[in-house]
């Protein structure tokens, strides 16, 4: 019986699932990007150091306790939530045999013990990019996240996707002008705003960061500052807050909103009400909305970090952003948005006339492969009526027949009735049908 928060395709979305990592792939090797794999598994206390996740980590435990369990730490491990943390850890104990900046990128699934809901899932992959560097990363990596992303989408049949981009330094700059010195606090309840709304998150502030209702209010004004260039610095000013990290921050979103402009016109949108609820963002952070899928929030999100990745006297800042892939699919999946031509990547099925001649038909789907045509053998020497309705079934376009007494090969289009003679070591299917079309339905 299915559990819920673990999701299972059908074939036909394995393939959409298939196309959709294989493009995004393309496009994170088209910027440089090399692929790694990290273990699934981290010591808790790497897992809980990094913001509000404790109640979202599944724990890693034997069915039959190990009494040596507690001695070697295996009673300490959790399945990691995202591919962030695991990745810093990597670096560091990696260093020694990376060249810097080091681009990478991770498919992976993660766990997150949420509640499973409308494109979210307890068990999913991510599609992972960052870029990380020793001491200090210039901050032209920031403005390209989003850039990688866009053209990531632009790949794949989706709605129009608009990355919602803010930096944390404007946050934290705002509300260190206001007055408010539980800055953490604060980012952490504004990022609530688009779930519980501004009334509760003015409550919010109030009771559990020391606003006045006068700072709460103002909170809320910067947070609903939004813009798709760079007019939002003059809608922050008119604010009439000062700070030198406020300043610092807006110089910086300037840059990633203006390179957007240049790179894709309404790709990118200063959002200022953009916080990321985890604790290790130290500037840019981004998150993205697909169009008429909104209400149900980001599919992808990341930010830069500064000391997630550093131990002792080493110190790796990093900036990544995160495709949600099993989010985005569940919820165009959920609207039947996307098809798949047929559900299997078979291109021929080679008919067999008679059992002894298996082997001759075996000859001929190898000739097909060698060439690249996905083909398979017919499973039984049924009928050729009935072998073509097991294509048919399957959506497999085409159906080989095997000469006899001397006569061609000829291969048959099932959707048009065509029939004509083929040579294995010849015949080539249109370019359209030799895989599956994954299209927007």
């Amino acid at each position: 019986m299915p559990i819920s928060g673990f999701p299972e395709w059908l074939p036909a979305q394995r393939q959409v699932e298939q196309f959709f990592l294989d493009r995004i792939r393309k496009t994170f090797e088209l910027y440089g990007f090399a692929s790694i794999e990290t273990r699934a598994v981290e010591p808790l206390d790497t897992l809980l150091s990094k913001g509000e996740t404790s109640k979202e980590v599944y724990l890693l435990r034997r069915l039959q306790e190990d009494p040596a369990a507690a001695s070697t730490g295996d009673d300490q491990l959790g399945l990691h939530f995202d591919l962030t943390v695991p990745f810093a850890r990597y670096v560091l104990e990696n260093s020694g045999k990376l060249q810097f900046p080091f681009r990478r990128y991770q498919i992976q699934k993660v766990w997150r013990g949420e509640r499973p809901q409308e494109g979210r899932y307890r068990e999913f992959i991510q599609a992972d990019i960052d870029v990380v560097n020793r001491d200090t990363l210039p901050f032209h990596f920031d403005t390209e996240m989003p850039l990688i992303i866009g053209d990531a989408f632009a790949s794949l049949p989706i709605p129009r996707a608009r990355i919602q981009v803010n930096n944390r330094k404007v946050c934290e700059g705002f509300y260190r002008g206001l007055g408010l010195a539980d800055t953490d606090q604060v980012l952490r309840t504004v990022d609530k705003l688009d779930k519980i709304g501004p009334a509760r998150v003015a409550e919010l502030l109030i009771e559990t960061a020391g606003a006045s209702q006068a700072q709460a209010d103002a909170c809320l004004e910067l947070a609903a500052i939004s813009s798709e260039d760079a007019s939002f610095v003059d809608a922050v000013r008119k604010l009439g807050v000062t700070d030198p990290l406020l300043d610092e921050g807006l110089d910086e979103l300037v840059q990633v909103v203006e390179a957007a402009r240049e790179h894709a016109p309404g790709l990118v949108t200063a959002e200022l009400k953009i916080a990321r609820g985890l604790d290790y963002y130290t500037g840019t952070v981004y998150e993205t909305q697909l169009e008429g899928y909104e209400r149900f929030g980001s599919i992808t999100s990341g930010g830069r970090y500064e000391n997630l990745a550093s131990a002792g006297n080493q110190r790796f800042p990093g900036v990544g952003i995160s495709i949600g892939v099993s989010r985005l699919l569940g919820l165009l999946f959920g609207q039947n948005a996307l098809t798949a031509s047929r559900p299997v990547p078979t291109c021929v099925v080679v008919a067999l006339p008679a059992d002894e001649r298996r082997a001759e038909c075996d000859r001929i789907a190898g000739q097909l492969r060698k060439r690249g045509i996905p083909t398979e053998v017919a499973p039984t020497a049924a009928k050729f009526g009935k072998q073509i309705k097991f294509a048919d079934q399957r959506g497999i376009p085409y159906v080989w027949f095997p000469g006899t007494d001397g006569e061609p090969d000829s291969v048959k289009d099932i959707r048009s009735g065509d029939q004509a003679d083929a040579d294995p070591a010849a015949w080539e299917p249109p370019a359209a049908d030799l895989h599956p079309v994954i299209s927007a339905s």
